[in-house]
C-alpha cells in the first residue's frame, strides 16, 4: 500500500456514494476539485475514477478557512504535493496530468472558464454560503452535459450560523438552475447531474 501522508480524514464516508457515480460520468477524463487540503479525495479520484491521460485540476489556497482550528492547515500543501506525487508515480495507477492552482476559487475558476469542461466537479472549498454559491455559479458552465457536480458538507454545521455553512447556497443553486439539472443524491453531500 502506498504510504500517503494524511493527518485528517474528512472523506472516509464519501466513497460509498461516489462509487455509484462512476457509471454516470460522461467520460472519466476531466476532474476538478475545489478545496484539496492534503489531497485525500484527489488521490481517491486517481485510484478509482480517472482513466489514462485524464486531467485533474485541484484548486486551493492551502491557508485553511474559518472552521479550521489554529495550525490545522499547517503543512497541508506540502502533504498535498507529496501525496499527489506518489499517486502520479504509482505504476498501478493511471497516468494523469495534474494542474494545481493556488488561489482563491473565484480567481481560479475565472481563469479556467474559457477553455475547460469537466466530467466531474467536487466543491469542497469555503463553507461560507456566499462563497459556495459563487463557486457553483462559476463552475456550472464548465460542467459537461451529463457531468456530475458534488457539493460537500450539505448537512454540515447545523449549530453554525446559516450564512457560514453551505446548505443555503446549495439549495439556492439547485432551485435557480432546476431546469438544467437533476438531483441524484441528497445526504451529507448533495449531488447533481447536468441535463
Amino acid at each position: 500500500m502506498t504510504a500517503y501522508k494524511f493527518t485528517q480524514d474528512w472523506f472516509h464516508w464519501a466513497p460509498e456514494v461516489w462509487i455509484k457515480l462512476k457509471p454516470l460520468l460522461p467520460a472519466r477524463k476531466s476532474f476538478l476539485e475545489i478545496g484539496s487540503f492534503e489531497g485525500r479525495s484527489a488521490v481517491w479520484m486517481v485510484e478509482n475514477f480517472l482513466e489514462n491521460d485524464a486531467e485533474l485540476v485541484c484548486v486551493d489556497t492551502w491557508e485553511g478557512s474559518e472552521e479550521h482550528k489554529a495550525g490545522e492547515a499547517d503543512g497541508a500543501e506540502e502533504r498535498f504535493d507529496y501525496n499527489l506525487m506518489l499517486a502520479k508515480s504509482a505504476p498501478a495507477l493511471p497516468y494523469f496530468e495534474l494542474t494545481k492552482i493556488k488561489a482563491p476559487s473565484y480567481r481560479a475558476l475565472t481563469q479556467l472558464a474559457p477553455t475547460y469542461l469537466f466530467d466531474f466537479v467536487y466543491v469542497d472549498g469555503s463553507h461560507v454560503a456566499k462563497d459556495v454559491l459563487t463557486d457553483a455559479c462559476l463552475v456550472w458552465p464548465m460542467v459537461k452535459p451529463g457531468g456530475v457536480l458534488v457539493f460537500d458538507d450539505y448537512a454540515w454545521g447545523s449549530s453554525r450560523d446559516i450564512l457560514h455553512r453551505p446548505k443555503m447556497a446549495i439549495d439556492a443553486f439547485v432551485n435557480l438552475f432546476a431546469e438544467e439539472l437533476s438531483v441524484i443524491h441528497v445526504g451529507y453531500q448533495l449531488v447533481v447531474r447536468k441535463n
